[in-house]
């Protein structure tokens, strides 16, 4: 029996490994929500996973998506959500990184929906002083879809992207399709038609650890993998202290609980959202 007792993260489905990293037959071991799993990947990109535990024979749901390895500890939808970007041909696909972080699933996305902190945090890459303002932006829950989506996120980036030429506006997309996984599209600078992609999906070790698993999925010719791994991960290396020292560690999740401002509305609306759902792991529940 899984220590985790919230049906709604237990059908969940989570990024466990990168498959681009992973050797053919060999057997990996991680954590999710407290439980101790191995996995492997044959030849032709089958994967499996099983309760280390309780032996190979118990083995759980397992989909090879996005380059990753997918599995749930619960009774999971057919299909992770879509990410339609990932299949196009002319696009890099890359894992940028598998990062731990000591702080619980929600902080992290909610630090992620949070372009406030870009000047501050990202000085010279993703934001610059006096360009501080977060403009009016929309925020919806997606009935149809039950995720949330942010649009018209404008914001000026000195240097958006390793393919950037100069400091320039960006437009922002972003969605939340799953209560630990966020997927955000940015202005291509290559193809004003087009966006790039970078996912985060996370894999919650347990209520205040994580393992971040970050995609990206970039229109860009010149640039060699190493280059664009070392890019974000500079980026997450400097979001990682920040989060690491919130407190408390798991989301409030009581609109009252810490003072929201304009540029939070993505957060607020996020904390709707998981209140709405009835998600209870990493987080503080708001008071009945």
């Amino acid at each position: 029996m899984t220590s985790c007792t919230d049906k709604i993260s237990l059908d969940q489905w989570y990024a466990i490994g990168a498959v681009q990293e992973m050797t053919a037959g060999s057997v990996y071991d991680t954590v999710l929500l407290e439980k101790h799993l191995s996995f492997a990947i044959s030849a032709s990109g089958i994967p499996q996973v099983w309760r280390r535990e309780l032996g190979e024979d118990d083995t759980l749901p397992v989909q090879n998506l996005y380059g990753y390895v997918w599995t749930s500890l619960g009774e999971p939808l057919s299909q992770i959500f879509a990410i339609p970007e990932f299949f196009e041909p002319d696009r890099r696909n890359i894992n940028a990184a598998t990062i731990g972080v000591n702080v619980s699933a929600p902080r992290a996305i909610e630090n992620f929906l949070d372009m406030g902190h870009f000047p501050y945090v990202h000085t010279d890459i993703l934001g610059v002083e006096p360009h501080t303002e977060v403009k009016e932006y929309d925020v919806e829950i997606s009935e149809e879809n039950d995720e949330i989506l942010a649009t018209r996120c404008l914001f000026f980036q000195p240097m958006a992207a390793m393919a950037s030429g100069g400091g320039a506006e960006v437009e922002y997309i972003y969605r939340v399709p799953h209560p630990f996984c966020s997927v955000l599209y940015k202005s291509s600078p290559l193809d004003v038609t087009r966006k790039d992609v970078i996912a985060v999906f996370l894999q919650p070790m347990d209520q205040e650890h994580i393992r971040a698993h970050m995609l990206l999925s970039v229109l860009d010719e010149d640039n060699n993998d190493r280059s664009l791994r070392l890019f974000q991960q500079t980026i997450f290396g400097q979001d990682k202290p920040i989060l690491e020292n919130q407190f408390p560690k798991r989301l409030p999740l009581d609109p009252r609980a810490e003072t929201p401002i304009r540029a939070d509305k993505s957060a607020i609306t996020y904390r709707r959202w998981l209140s709405n759902k009835g998600v209870t792991y990493g987080v503080i529940p708001a008071a009945a």
